[in-house]
């Protein structure tokens, strides 16, 4: 990303824009929600075209969401459901099949700003990946979401996804972090487990350095029973919570 494209390794994506487009701003890193912002993309000269818009390419993670929803489906739903007052809806959320994948659509207005949004959105690895075009022209952003027809789809299978895998009928071995300091925070991560049951892959949501070292360093040594799909051994990835949390929706591994 980009020359006129953005692409994502993690999900598998290719979504070619035109050259006369650009990625202003970077995402920031994801909040302790899972919600990411991946890439917010203008025009490369707005003052010649305004009506071209804006796009908001975003997910959020299924694991760790404090929204009640487990799909693209719900997820949609309660963006419906929780519009403002200003705002008003041009069409209900609808499933819709693009580039051979299932998408839930949403398209809502505010008549005092003068501005639609099309929101499209689809399940990824656990995450809802989520499309969002803003702007003055409905007929822009149709042209938009229907390049999204030559959408890149992944090519290698990534690890199934499951959440609240590691329980203590899963987990065969295990080592405690040590922490040097008490913090309070709640450290959310994503790990991949391989076919023999080890973790391979770490990623963090937010957490202090010495967390992520030694939040780390134990799982380094966990061992999980392997997964098996059709009675064959595949990579897992799944979501483990650390520290205190408010959140009675997320479940750490006692």
């Amino acid at each position: 990303m980009f020359n006129g494209r953005y692409d994502n390794a993690y999900f598998g994506l290719g979504y070619a824009v035109g050259s006369d487009w650009m990625q202003r701003y970077e995402g920031p890193p994801p909040s302790d929600s899972g919600y990411y912002v991946l890439a917010q993309i203008e025009p490369q000269n707005p003052v010649l075209d305004p009506s071209m818009g804006h796009i908001l390419i975003a997910a959020q993670d299924l694991f760790f969401s404090l929204t009640p929803v487990r799909s693209a489906s719900e997820l949609i739903s309660y963006y419906r459901q929780h519009l403002g007052a200003e705002y008003r809806v041009e069409r209900d959320p609808i499933k819709v099949r693009i580039a051979n994948r299932d998408f839930v659509r949403l398209d809502y207005l505010s008549v005092v700003a003068g501005l639609h949004w099309h929101v499209l959105a689809t399940e990824i690895r656990c995450h809802v990946v989520q499309f969002v075009f803003t702007g003055t022209s409905p007929k822009s952003m149709e042209r938009l979401v229907e390049g999204m027809k030559t959408m890149i789809q992944p090519t290698v299978s990534p690890p199934v996804c499951l959440k609240d895998f590691a329980t203590p009928d899963t987990v065969l071995e295990r080592e405690e972090p040590v922490f040097s300091q008490l913090r309070f925070n709640p450290v959310a991560v994503r790990i991949v487990i391989d076919q023999e049951g080890r973790v391979k892959n770490i990623h963090f949501l937010s957490a202090f350095p010495e967390q992520a070292k030694n939040i780390s360093d134990a799982l380094l040594q966990w061992r999980f029973k392997p997964y098996l799909l059709n009675g064959q051994p595949v990579e897992v990835e799944t979501g483990l919570l650390f520290g205190r949390t408010a959140r009675p929706s997320a479940v750490a591994l006692q």
